[in-house]
């Protein structure tokens, strides 16, 4: 018999997910873009349709370059404590609307100083919208500070800082992004030196837009514990060995992986092999309203294109559970109140 494809997301929305990868200023939802941007003043389309096109990527996205440019609208409205704060419970009330038990925010705090802000009144402001949030809607948040790969090193050390500042206290870990072609992992690598010193715990956006030797260098020079993306990773099969035998965890992302060409097409995306391989795959959305995507479709998606069923999802969002970088005994609850094995 042949199988039906399945609505995207349909068959999913009751199932218990987390999601490890997700970036506040990626997810802003457009009814809030037109509501802050109205307060501000700035002028947006009134067609829908060209508005969308303001903080969406479209079918004609050719690189990670071209995906990134979506961001300026957005973060250009995320320069307030007020702003900041109702983008960030917002972030858990989709995430709860979803049915995500768990999820950890994203964002780099140096993004957001444009109209005064300090450092640590950003990063009060974010954990105060995550809080609320989770006080209302039940999804339990934590969040990671990005260092930038293009920044110079004394600003991500700012940003280490604040990590130890506020960790324990809604941080659980610290991430490096950005231009991965460009600027070398290995030029931070004494900033990640220091966090892994320090004990924050450490995932690295690698083997998206560079190869294998990027996702090396991530793990071996900067202790990375996850990969944010990791599409690359077969480039290395003893690097691929690696990653499997130390449970070294993919934050994998199927929309925006094909969006920004790290895949050259749905078909060929490595997700399904990975997981197959033995290797710790879990899925995520990376930039929801960017990418135009839910977790329910992304999983609708990975059904549809690579036959992944709900008992994988499961095993996918135990995984993911186990590799957070959450307190262990919410670690423990979570895994018992929702992903027994």
């Amino acid at each position: 018999m042949t199988k039906l494809p399945i609505e995207p997301g349909q068959a999913f929305e009751q199932l218990p997910k987390v999601e490890l990868h997700y970036h506040l200023d990626g997810g802003l939802r457009p009814s809030t873009v037109r509501a802050l941007a109205t307060e501000a003043d700035i002028p947006l389309p009134k067609d829908e349709e060209q508005f969308l096109q303001l903080i969406q990527v479209q079918d004609s996205c050719n690189s990670l370059t071209s995906y990134l440019e979506k961001f300026q609208l957005p973060i250009s409205l995320m320069q307030t404590a007020a702003n900041l704060e109702r983008i960030a419970f917002e972030a858990v009330e989709d995430a709860a609307n979803t049915n995500v038990k768990y999820i950890e925010i994203r964002f780099a705090p140096q993004l957001h100083v444009e109209q005064g802000l300090t450092l640590e009144a950003i990063v009060t402001a974010v954990l105060k919208g995550m809080q609320r949030g989770e006080a209302q809607c039940g999804t339990i948040s934590r969040l990671i500070l990005i260092c930038l790969r293009n920044h110079p090193v004394s600003m991500n050390e700012q940003v280490l800082e604040l990590a130890k500042m506020f960790y324990r206290k809604g941080v659980v870990g610290i991430d490096l992004a950005g231009d991965e072609a460009g600027y070398p992992a290995i030029l931070h690598k004494s900033v990640f030196e220091a966090a892994h010193l320090a004990g924050i715990p450490i995932t690295i956006h690698a083997g998206e837009a560079a190869g294998a030797d990027s996702i090396r260098d991530a793990i071996f020079a900067l202790h990375a514990q996850r990969i944010g993306h990791g599409v690359r990773l077969e480039q290395n099969q003893d690097l691929l060995s690696h990653v499997r035998e130390s449970q070294t965890t993919l934050e994998m992302c199927f929309s925006s992986n094909i969006q920004t060409k790290a895949a050259a097409d749905r078909s060929l995306h490595p997700i399904r092999r990975y997981y197959d391989e033995g290797i710790a795959v879990t899925v995520n959305t990376d930039n929801a309203t960017v990418s135009n995507t839910t977790l329910n479709l992304e999983y609708g998606r990975l059904a549809n294109n690579f036959g992944f069923e709900p008992r994988d999802f499961m095993k996918m969002n135990t995984l993911a559970i186990k590799a957070s970088f959450v307190e262990d005994e919410i670690k423990a609850a979570l895994l018992r109140n929702h992903f027994a094995e």
